[in-house]
């Protein structure tokens, strides 16, 4: 499947892909009520871009993560943390405690999960009252990618992916609407609430590079055409950009309570 190509190579992920912007850390902690006694489920924690700064808080954690070499990755920055511990199944398989969770979180790993299951099991995996809280994330408009350099890019991706749209372009923040409607259609779920961060980050034509690395669709291109696209974005930044380019990403933190 897809989402394993994450594992192949988590030391890259971890230094490539970034953390999670802190008004976004600190929104959930408030909209959750975590306090160090906390117990909280994450799954999907990736190398722990979102679980390294809810340990911070000491929470007792327990993230559940696909991958086995990336779970090694996870438990390496998590070693500071004693209340906090990695597991390695797939959600679907893993079997919930009798202890129920304050908080079940899952960041940009939701989509990955069968959707017959994620939602229900991760309301059963809850105390009443307690919080469901994903993050997603999208690429959208904005930092340096002026239309020109857009265009440039997009060049790249229909000449070497062949699954690449026409006409590709990264969609305004503004016209993007929030998908609640799992968690709105549940019987286990109400007080359903979206909110926003935004956040630019800059990248030099390498850092970029190693990020492109990370995504699945990249990944799972042959490794010629995947070597192409690269050699073609990065000599863009280098050649069109002045060596750099800023990114902008949209995270929405969508919220929703166990019903009591």
């Amino acid at each position: 499947m897809l989402r394993d190509v994450f594992d192949e190579d988590p030391e890259l992920y971890d230094r490539a892909r970034p953390a999670y912007p802190p008004p976004l850390v600190e929104a959930l902690i408030t909209a959750a009520g975590l306090t160090p006694e906390s117990r909280v489920l994450e799954v999907g924690p990736g190398t722990g871009q979102l679980t390294v700064p809810l340990a911070r808080l000491g929470c007792r954690i327990t993230a559940v993560e696909l991958g086995p070499t990336v779970a090694a990755v996870t438990r390496r920055n998590l070693r500071p943390f004693p209340n906090a511990r990695v597991e390695v199944s797939a959600f679907e398989a893993w079997p919930l405690p009798e202890e129920p969770f304050d908080l079940v979180v899952c960041a940009t790993a939701f989509h990955w999960i069968d959707p017959a299951v994620r939602v229900p099991k991760a309301a059963a995996a809850l105390a009443p009252g307690g919080t469901l809280a994903l993050v997603t994330t999208e690429h959208v408009a904005g930092g340096s990618w002026d239309q020109d350099f857009c265009d440039l890019v997009q060049g790249c991706y229909e000449r070497w992916d062949p699954t690449t749209p026409t006409g590709l372009r990264m969609p305004d923040e503004s016209a993007l609407t929030p998908d609640t409607g799992e968690l709105d259609r549940s019987d286990h779920l109400d007080a359903v609430e979206v909110r926003r961060f935004a956040q630019e980050i800059t990248y030099s034509a390498p850092e970029y590079r190693d990020l492109l690395c990370t995504f699945s669709n990249h990944r799972a291109l042959d490794p010629t055409a995947l070597s192409g696209l690269l050699d073609c974005v990065t000599d863009l930044i280098d050649n069109r950009n002045g060596g750099s380019v800023t990114k902008r990403t949209l995270h929405e933190l969508i919220t929703a309570r166990r019903a009591a």
